[in-house]
């Protein structure tokens, strides 16, 4: 069948009646662009030289400026030619926004989860279908994700608690110019709230479902004339919510040796918080010439593993059956909030099957820790000095390490079939060098540089049991990897921004990057010294170099004070490298980078007297050679595990995304968001779908063996909120919200799913709509607040992300459900 009839959406409407959807949502899109022109008023004044248009009218039901960086200077959030969804930490708060990964509820297009349990405290990230879920540090993000202008370099620690912010800008479309590689979907970028000197702070307390204490606090202070500083921390303490059991102590007539003892067969629970984090902020700002920030900060996050439950089970492989022989299948599914999750597995004696001369090899009991570790600390340093009053330079440097420890019983069972633990080690340094210039009244120039230098280390005791052709065992495979990685980047870039009128602007930018990497494969025994037999290419390694081009052209024009429209081309890409779990010598195998070419066109609006803002873009994607990560590979060297990025082919993809917000009355607003995005594979690698080497192949049966979809995309998503401060006179203010956010669905693993499979059945992952409520009373003053929230509000049952290893022989689905129904309360004290 023809992959256009095959595609279906996440509420089931087929390629054709979405494509109408699509371009139903366009003509609309344009219609309200042209009616919010008109209502906009006369056009601007067409010279550079001509008056101003009239201050917008600012009564209290009118909407706020927002100050936005995306293009290295400040700009109005209106007057910038980038699809961006700017968000302030007041209004983070009133959303019950704790972490980066609840904003992605607030942004069309963007998927910000956290990853499953395998992957460690690491997130999924992607904008517009494009991004990445794996922590590996070979493997490159494909959302750029910035702290204070310096680069979150790695997906790991990712998911940052909203300590202190001041504000986060989700830019959508590649950032190829203007932050450069592996910006491809877009950036996210967190900024803090900077020292002044205004001697003001806060401190807050919320208790709430489980046992949950957060505790922040931040405070400015002047040191001397000139010399300011801030502090900030967090701590947050949770219970998890899925139950972690002893299978022996729960099932004692099934001959599982109890680890527990007596009737308490309960260990402890997944899902919990354990997080504190502090940052320091020096600022020596002596005149308007200098400004000099030097931050640190400090984190560690120390929990169970993520939430995670047993979904599908059933391998007949003798390798993996329990200690006393009890095979892998539903016995072990436990219930939508308990598993029973092991830290290790039992010695046994390796069962031959293809290879009779391997039978009687022990396979050694391993084991690990049920906690998961993430420290980090960093340090930067940030000048801007102005050299004339029309030449500003700015320096930004950089350093951040961290750790990840995490052990992982891929089976959730007291069954053999894998377990893994994972020691993550990082460092990296970046420094940037940019200028601005103001080269006359309508030109601006910005050229700059950047480079920066990471070294990683990936140890990993893997205990992997269940590799097999079809029923029959094929090797014992249990060994220690300890490999190193070093990844660095260089990079020239200029942007021009011009304003020949004060109406028309052109922004254009180029940025030429270098890339490296070099990775080297350490595959031990278990006593950390001999080679693998199974593994044959202990010390070997690879290395990756590749230089690339992006450019990127914006032209926006203002119709009014109320109306602006814009086009860009824009272009990214996502660096490539090797595959750095190969399970046998064929699949130590190179992938190159992938890019994409962005099309966009958008429009800007501030109506109705500024009580009505509404932001549209439509976009189109040229994509091309998709880094895609297969977990089933017998094209690779035979059957067993397979995690190998490769190159999957080209696509082609369109969407829309609206951002409204409305203040018809003083005291009430309204905010939404929604995007649609379709997706369409232009050509497959047929040696990604198991049909050989070949040419990019364009034949519908190719295409059709492959999701039709990436990993990381929703075509629709979409949320709304409403809230209303009410006067209470000398009492404050009382502010109720609730919010409603759907979550499109998304493909489980790459290859398409055969119909009435596991995979079809267990492992996709299913849309969901969440609703959050919060209460806030504001005493008069607004120094004083207490907060009610529930998130979550009606109990839905739904999964953050699942993990299927089914393809790769494991026969196991597992899923990470969501967080259910919590309720919290916060007092908060400002200063």
């Amino acid at each position: 069948m023809h992959a256009e009839t095959m595609l279906h959406s996440a509420d089931g409407c087929s390629l054709s009646p979405c494509k109408t959807r699509l371009t139903s949502l366009m003509g609309s899109s344009l219609l309200v662009l042209a009616i919010g022109t008109l209502l906009a008023g006369p056009a601007y004044a067409a010279e550079a030289g001509d008056a101003p248009p009239a201050a917008p009218d600012t009564k209290a039901a009118s909407i706020e400026e927002i100050i936005v960086t995306a293009q290295f200077h400040s700009q109005k959030l209106q007057d910038t030619p980038i699809a961006i969804t700017a968000l302030t930490g007041a209004s983070l708060e009133a959303r019950s926004a704790s972490s980066l990964a609840s904003i992605s509820d607030s942004a069309p297009s963007v998927v910000l989860r956290p990853a499953s349990a395998a992957f460690g405290d690491s997130v999924v990230a992607s904008i517009r279908g494009l991004g990445q879920g794996d922590f590996d540090p070979a493997m490159e993000p494909g959302v750029g994700i910035y702290i204070d202008d310096v680069y979150f370099p790695r997906l790991t620690g990712a998911n940052l608690d909203l300590m202190d912010v001041d504000r986060v800008e989700v830019l959508r479309g590649p950032q190829g110019t203007l932050t450069g590689k592996n910006s491809e979907g877009g950036a996210i970028k967190f900024f803090s709230k900077a020292p002044s000197g205004d001697t003001d702070g806060y401190v807050s307390a919320t208790y709430g479902s489980r046992h949950r204490i957060n505790l922040s606090a931040s405070a400015d202070f002047k040191l001397a004339e000139g010399l300011f500083g801030r502090v900030s921390g967090a701590y947050a303490d949770q219970d998890g919510y899925v139950n972690v059991y002893d299978y022996g102590c729960m099932n004692p007539s099934s001959g599982v040796p109890s680890t527990t003892g007596g009737t308490n067969c309960l260990k402890y629970k997944e899902g919990d918080v354990g997080y504190k984090a502090v940052r320091g902020i020096l600022r020596y700002n002596p005149n308007e010439r200098l400004d000099v920030t030097i931050s640190g900060d400090y984190t560690k996050d120390q929990h169970h593993n993520a939430a995670q439950v047993l979904l599908y089970a059933n391998n007949t492989n003798p390798n993996v059956q329990t200690s006393n022989g009890l095979p892998y299948d539903s016995r072990f599914i436990c219930g939508p909030f308990c598993n029973y999750d092991t830290t290790g597995q039992s010695a046994s004696t390796f069962v031959a099957g293809l290879i009779p001369a391997l039978n009687g090899i022990p396979f050694q009991a391993t084991s690990g820790s049920e906690l998961s570790i993430y420290s980090s600390w960093g340090v930067s340093g940030k000048v801007l000095y102005n050299l004339t009053d029309a030449i500003k330079l700015t320096s930004i440097t950089a350093y951040r390490s961290f750790e990840n420890t995490f052990s992982v019983d891929n089976d959730l069972s007291p069954a053999n079939v894998g377990f893994g633990a994972n020691d993550v080690t990082d460092w990296s340094f970046s420094q940037e060098l940019r200028l601005n210039a103001k080269i006359n009244s309508i030109t601006n120039l910005t050229v700059g540089g950047f480079v920066s230098d990471e070294k990683a280390n990936y140890y990993a005791l893997q205990d992997i049991r269940y590799v097999a052709a079809g029923p029959l065992p094929v090797e014992p495979l249990q060994f220690i990897q300890n490999d190193p990685i070093r990844t660095k980047s260089q990079a020239v870039y200029g942007n021009l921004d011009l304003q020949p009128t004060s109406a028309l602007s052109i922004n254009a930018g180029l940025r030429y990057t270098h890339d490296s990497k070099s990775y080297t494969f350490y595959r031990l025994e278990l006593d950390g010294v001999t080679p693998n037999p199974f593994l044959p290419f202990n010390g070997l390694g690879d290395t990756f170099a590749k230089s690339r081009v992006d450019y990127r052209v914006a032209v926006n024009y203002r119709f009014s004070p109320e109306a602006m429209v814009y086009a860009s081309v824009a272009t990214g890409y996502k660096a490539g490298g090797v595959d750095p779990r190969p399970f046998n010598a064929a699949q130590v195998v190179g992938f190159g980078p992938e890019n994409v070419t962005s099309y966009e066109l958008g429009a800007k609006t501030d109506l109705l007297d500024r009580k009505l803002r509404l932001n549209l873009d439509v976009f189109y994607l040229d994509f091309k050679n998709a880094q895609l990560t297969l977990l089933s590979c017998p094209q690779f060297g035979g059957p067993g595990p397979c995690a190998l990025p490769q190159n999957a082919g080209n696509a082609h993809s369109k969407g829309v995304e609206a951002e409204v917000l409305l203040r018809p009355v003083a005291g009430l607003q309204i905010d939404g968001s929604l995007s649609y995005q379709d997706w369409k594979w232009t050509c497959v690698n047929p040696q990604v779908v198991g049909l050989g080497a070949g040419a990019c192949s364009s034949d519908p049966s190719v295409i059709d063996l492959i999701s039709k979809m990436p990993p990381g995309m929703e075509q629709w998503k979409w949320n709304v909120g409403a809230q209303y401060e009410a006067d209470l006179g000398k009492a404050g203010t009382l502010t109720p919200r609730f919010d409603i956010s759907y979550q499109g669905s998304q493909i489980g693993n790459v290859l398409a799913a055969a119909a009435g499979s596991p995979s079809a059945l267990y492992g996709q992952e299913g849309a969901y709509t969440l609703a959050n409520a919060r209460i806030t009373w504001h005493d008069k003053a607004k120094g004083l607040s207490i907060a009610l929230a529930v998130t979550n509000v009606f109990d839905k049952y739904y999964y953050t992300s699942k993990f299927d290893l089914t393809g790769a022989g494991a026969g196991a689905i597992s899923g990470s459900p969501g967080r259910p129904r919590e309720w919290a309360v916060t007092v908060k004290k400002s200063f």
